[in-house]
C-alpha cells in the first residue's frame, strides 16, 4: 500500500463460515471461550489417507442460502464465500438498493490457494468412470481460483474493480491490502475475503506433499503450535469476507466502523525455508508498522501465524523480537486457529475477524490446547485475557514462502 492513506480504510461488515461457527457471533463466542473443534476427518474417500485430523465445516446448508443457479456451477469453497459475502453486506447495512444505481462503485477481491477440489473430484470421476460426454460444462469454471470473485460479483451485480490473489496462506492479508488500495484509488466499497474447502480426497492427496502437515491421529495433539510437542499444522475449511470502504464514506452513511486497515507489507523467503522466514516476517512487520505510523509499543495484541512446526514457530517468535524489540517478548500473542485449523488463504481472514472482535470486546482470546510453551513469547492460553486493545497485528506465512503483516486499528480509534 502506498503512504499512510490505508488508515482511512474502514471495515464495516463481517461474514464468517468456519468450523467453529457459521456466523460471526458464534465464531467469536467459540474463539473467546477457547473451544477446539478439531476432530477426525469424516469425508467419504479420505478414510485411508495419512491426514487424520482437520477442521471441518459442519451444518452448512448451501441450498438454504444460495440459489440453485449458482450452486450447480460452483464448488464448496465458493459456496462458503457467497454465504460469507451475504452476511458481510448485511452486517455493513448495505442492501441491493445501495448499489443498484451505481454498480461500478462496488468491487470484489478474493484470495485462493487451492480452488475447487471437490467439484473437480466429481468431474474427474465422471471422466474416468463414464467418459468425457458426462463431464459438465461448469468444470471449466468451478475449480478456478477466481471463481469466488466472479460469482460474488455476478450474483450481486457488482461491476467495480474485481480481482483475485492466487497465493498461499499470506494471500488472505494481501487481498485486504489490495482492497484498501482500490478504496484509496476511489472505489466506494470492496467486498474482500477468502474461503477454502481442501478436504475432498483429491485435495487431501495433494496436501500430503507438505512436510509441515500433521498426520497425528489424536485431535488433542494434532496441532499444538509453540510447544515442544508441535508436529505440524491441521488443515481446515472455511473463511471470512469483509466489507471495506473509505472511512469518510462510512461516516457519511453513519455505518458502524468496526476497525480500520492501517498498514500492510509482504515479503518472500522461499518454500519451507522457515529459518529465513524470521528475517522476512520481521521485515514485513517493520514496513507495516511504518505504513501505519505505529510504534512497536503501540501493538496491543499479535495474532500469530502459528504453523505448529518447531523451526517455524521459533522463527516467528524471534521475528517478533527482531521487529518489536523488547516489546516483542511482552506483547500478548494468540493463535485461535489452533482450535479450528488452518484454512489456507481463509486462515488470516478469520484471524482478522477475531482481531476486530477482540478489539471490540476488550478480550484477547486464548490459544486452544496449548499450555507448555517453549518460546519466549507471551502466548495467551487457558482463558481469554481482558485488555484495552486499540491496535492489533495479524501475521501470516505461506508454505510456498510468502510472509505478510497487517496492522488494524479499533473502530473508535480511527480518527488518528
Amino acid at each position: 500500500m502506498s503512504g499512510r492513506a490505508t488508515r482511512r480504510t474502514a471495515v464495516t461488515g463481517i461474514g464468517v463460515v468456519a468450523p467453529n461457527g457459521l456466523h460471526a457471533e458464534t465464531y467469536w463466542k467459540n474463539v473467546k471461550d477457547g473451544t477446539s473443534v478439531l476432530d477426525r476427518v469424516t469425508r467419504e474417500g479420505c478414510e485411508h489417507l495419512p491426514l487424520r485430523v482437520a477442521g471441518e465445516v459442519r451444518g452448512f446448508d448451501a441450498a438454504a442460502l444460495i440459489e440453485e443457479t449458482f450452486l450447480v456451477q460452483t464448488d464448496k469453497f465458493t459456496h462458503f464465500a457467497l454465504a460469507a459475502a451475504d452476511a458481510a453486506l448485511q452486517d455493513a447495512g448495505l442492501s441491493q438498493a445501495a448499489w443498484a444505481e451505481a454498480p461500478y462503485s462496488v468491487g470484489v477481491v478474493t484470495a485462493a490457494g487451492s480452488g475447487g477440489g471437490e467439484f473437480g473430484q466429481r468431474e474427474l470421476q465422471k471422466l474416468w468412470g463414464k467418459g468425457s460426454r458426462f463431464v459438465g460444462p461448469y468444470q471449466s469454471i468451478a475449480w478456478f481460483y477466481a471463481a469466488s470473485t466472479g460469482q460474488i460479483s455476478i450474483r450481486k451485480g457488482f461491476k467495480g474493480p474485481c480481482s483475485v490473489v492466487a497465493a498461499d496462506e499470506a494471500g488472505g492479508l494481501d487481498a485486504v491490502a489490495h482492497a484498501a488500495r482500490a478504496v484509496h484509488r476511489g472505489t466506494d466499497v470492496i467486498v474482500v475475503g477468502a474461503a477454502e474447502a481442501p478436504l475432498a480426497p483429491y485435495s487431501g492427496v495433494c496436501q500430503l506433499g507438505y512436510p509441515e502437515l500433521s498426520t497425528e491421529a489424536d485431535p488433542a495433539r494434532a496441532y499444538r503450535p509453540f510447544t515442544s510437542a508441535a508436529c505440524g499444522f491441521v488443515p481446515a475449511e472455511g473463511g471470512a469476507v469483509l466489507v471495506v470502504e473509505s472511512l469518510d464514506r462510512a461516516r457519511r452513511r453513519d455505518a458502524d466502523v468496526r476497525a480500520t486497515v492501517a498498514g500492510h507489507a509482504a515479503t518472500f523467503t522461499g518454500a519451507s525455508r522457515w529459518d529465513r522466514s524470521r528475517e522476512g516476517l520481521a521485515q514485513a512487520v517493520r514496513v507495516a508498522l511504518d505504513e501505519a505510523g505505529c510504534a512497536p509499543e503501540e501493538i496491543d495484541v499479535v495474532f500469530a501465524d502459528a504453523l505448529g512446526v518447531p523451526e517455524a514457530d521459533r522463527a516467528e517468535a524471534l521475528a517478533l523480537a527482531d521487529a518489536l524489540g523488547a516489546h516483542g517478548t511482552r506483547v500478548p500473542v494468540t493463535a485461535p486457529k489452533a482450535g479450528i485449523g488452518r484454512s489456507y488463504c481463509g486462515a488470516p481472514m478469520l484471524d482478522i475477524v477475531a482481531a476486530v472482535q477482540a478489539m471490540e470486546h476488550g478480550l484477547i482470546p486464548p490459544t486452544p490446547g496449548v499450555f507448555d510453551i517453549c518460546h519466549d513469547i507471551d502466548l495467551v492460553t487457558s482463558s481469554a485475557r481482558p485488555a484495552d486493545l486499540r491496535t492489533a497485528l495479524v501475521l501470516s506465512r505461506g508454505l510456498m514462502g510468502s510472509n505478510a503483516a497487517l496492522v488494524l486499528r479499533r473502530g473508535d480509534a480511527s480518527a488518528v
